[in-house]
């Protein structure tokens, strides 16, 4: 066996056996089997990936897996990239799981303790991510696409006690079964019109298909992948589903199981259906910069700190999908080197959101472990008791915002770049579409910054606003280690991308749309193919560094030599003392961009006035909310759900419980099915 086969071995015994090993271990060694199992899978994974980049996984067929038509598995580097970074992200995620797992056995992580079913399959979870690269049948990829959902279902119902779980796991469950519809019909008639269900035949035989069921595979696709990568409007189980998890699990959630809906864009409607009309790539631009957009001030608006992070995800996804728009139209109007730009600022955007994203959730998860909280306006103070995750959940913050120094810098500059310089020998139809979308992303990360200062301003700095918050103490060292790896690989990805370079640079030799094109060059110096600029994170990084020492050392000279430095309490006006109230919080940081986007956000506000008992002219107490429901979910999934609801009603009537009226509905439905067979 090849070395990746050996991998994938390890890889699959890892998770089964974890799976086991917390399943008959005792309740006080189920953390501790769960996190390092599940970090063992990540390993031998991340192992699997790179060995799959470099070298490519040969074809391998078990006829005893799956009934009928067995199981395939084959890869090669687009498939290794997925893999190794949900390899990544498992192995810092189970890291963190051991102590996160264990403040829950104690009860301090603000929910119940974690079931043994739900350590269980975490691991599982893991392995299904893993595999369904590998698949290279639609047997087999729909099997193990199924698996993730399922243990991934069974993870955010991990504490269903709570309404709002339960909740939110009926919306996933919903989401992704009609997801996973969409994506078995466009596969099912791919495979139909190809007559295999082999990916390998399938890639062969896509460029005589006709037009009309090429289209429908695409839009089919777009639909099912589109919804597990939380792109509007069937985003909705994203915002609800991520937030009630378990940490670990809202960190897998986002930084590594929404790639596969990006993955399932690019193996099928970029690498297997190859090149398409215009509005193909079109849609997909549409349709990204419009969750970019929406997404982000969700997010600049919310409260919840997992909730915030849930939308951060979801605008990340949309600005991938917007690069993997501007690939298919670049390609299809002739500017290669604008579409090779763009798809590998759609593979590193990829790298950097799961390292930034994870590293986020987890430092959120390390806050509700020592406070109970998800709430910014009941956070603050954080950065005295919590300075080390603070220090952390900067570095994703920072890389969330996209400003130098943060990981996120570079993928979305190349996006950008890809755009501009696009615009001269695209004609008409980019001369029109990249003004917008350039518009789009620009937008977005405005937002995205305000979104990010106001996480990390009011949600760790300034005073507490709770005696939770004010009590909070530093998380478990296995925690922190799982939180700095995290940080210490954002540092690298931001200022160093030449790591990914060797590994870009075979998964872009793999697919039709670039194959035959130069790529950009990634190295100290980020070269781009037609441009004449260049430009160097690294010296970037050191320019900004430098100037701070710069600033900090004058600052210091001006200080120290005027004498001794006096304390005083800060001036109030006047008034009392500044307290916690006097500060910013969540609300009332996010209120301008209500007012602005009113008409999108639709917000709910309500304003109390308490009057004094002597006079009705004297206000004792002014108490204003603002309750903030997706506008989308409103308006789209509102009325649908009626329909629904009513035409189950109408159902309903007609069970009566009478055996001669089903006899007669079973004789009215065989005489349709013979007219319409009869013609």
């Amino acid at each position: 066996m090849s070395f990746a086969t050996w991998a994938a071995v390890l890889t699959s015994g890892a998770g089964m056996g974890a799976c086991l090993l917390v399943l008959v271990a005792p309740t006080r060694m189920r953390p501790a089997f769960a996190g390092w199992g599940t970090a063992a899978t990540g390993a031998t994974g991340c192992v699997l990936g790179v060995g799959s980049v470099m070298s490519g996984f040969p074809l391998i067929r078990v006829g005893w897996l799956f009934p009928l038509a067995g199981a395939q598995f084959a890869g090669g580097a687009v498939s290794g990239l997925f893999i190794a970074v949900i390899g990544a992200v498992a192995v810092i995620a189970g890291v963190f799981t051991v102590g996160y797992a264990r403040a829950a056995i104690t009860g301090h992580d603000g929910h119940g303790a974690l079931p043994v079913w739900a350590l269980a399959a975490l691991p599982l979870f893991v392995m299904a991510m893993i595999f369904v690269p590998l698949a290279a049948s639609v047997t087999t990829f729909v099997a193990l696409w199924e698996l993730m959902a399922l243990t991934s279902l069974a993870l955010v119902l991990a504490d269903h006690q709570r309404v709002q779980v339960r909740e939110a796991g009926l919306s996933y469950a919903v989401m992704t079964q009609l997801g996973f519809a969409a994506i078995v019909l466009g596969l099912v008639v791919f495979a139909a019109s190809s007559g295999s269900d082999g990916f390998a035949q399938m890639t062969a035989d896509a460029h005589t298909m006709p037009a009309s069921v090429r289209s429908a595979v695409f839009v089919l696709t777009v639909i099912g992948f589109g919804s597990k990568a939380g792109l509007v409007p069937l985003h909705a189980w994203l915002p609800r589903a991520h937030p009630e998890a378990p940490s670990p699990v809202s960190a897998l959630m986002s930084a590594a199981m929404v790639n596969l809906g990006i993955y399932g864009i690019v193996r099928i409607d970029i690498a297997m259906l190859g090149r398409g009309p215009t509005w193909w790539g079109l849609l997909l631009l549409m349709v990204g910069a419009i969750t970019a957009v929406y997404a982000v001030l969700q997010a600049a608006v919310a409260t919840d700190l997992k909730r915030l992070l849930a939308y951060s995800t979801s605008e990340n996804m949309g600005l991938i999908t917007m690069a993997l728009g501007a690939v298919m139209l670049l390609s299809t109007l002739g500017t290669g080197a604008s579409a090779a730009i763009a798809l590998t600022a759609a593979f590193l955007h990829v790298v950097n959101h799961a390292a930034f994203k994870a590293l986020g959730f987890l430092s959120a998860g390390a806050v509700l472990s020592a406070t109970g909280l998800r709430d910014l306006d009941e956070l603050g103070g954080l950065a005295q008791t919590m300075p080390i995750t603070t220090v952390l959940f900067g570095i994703a913050a920072l890389g969330a915002s996209g400003l130098p120094l943060g990981a996120g810098f570079v993928s979305e500059w190349l996006l950008l770049q890809s755009l501009i310089h696009a615009v001269p020998a695209g004609g008409t139809t980019l001369a029109l579409v990249v003004p917008l979308s350039v518009g789009a992303i620009a937008l977005t990360a405005g937002l995205g910054m305000a979104a990010m200062v106001k996480a990390f301003g009011v949600g760790f700095l300034a005073r507490p606003r709770s005696s939770a918050a004010a009590g909070a103490a530093e998380v478990s060292p296995t925690m922190i280690a799982a939180m700095s790896t995290g940080a210490l690989i954002c540092a690298v990805l931001a200022v160093a991308p030449v790591v990914c370079a060797s590994l870009l640079d075979r998964v872009l030799s793999q697919l039709p749309t670039v194959r035959s094109t130069e790529v950009p060059s990634i190295g100290l110096l980020l070269r781009l193919p037609g441009i004449g600029g260049s430009m160097s994170p690294a010296l970037l990084a050191a320019t900004i560094l430098g100037g701070v020492v710069v600033v900090g050392a004058a600052t210091w000279a001006a200080t120290s030599g005027g004498g001794p430095l006096r304390r005083a309490a800060l001036w109030a006006c006047g008034g009392s003392p500044p307290s916690s109230r006097m500060q910013y919080t969540a609300t009332s940081f996010a209120e301008p961009l209500l007012r602005v986007f009113d008409d999108v956000l639709r917000p709910d506000t309500q304003i109390e006035v308490s009057h004094h008992a002597e006079s009705r002219y004297l206000v004792e107490r002014v108490s204003v909310s603002s309750t903030m429901a997706d506008a989308v979910e409103v308006r789209l999934y509102a009325p649908v759900l009626r329909a629904v609801e009513g035409a189950a009603n109408v159902v309903r009537r007609l069970h009566n419980g009478s055996v001669h009226a089903y006899l007669g509905y079973g004789a009215l439905g065989l005489l349709v099915v013979l007219v319409v067979a009869a013609r």
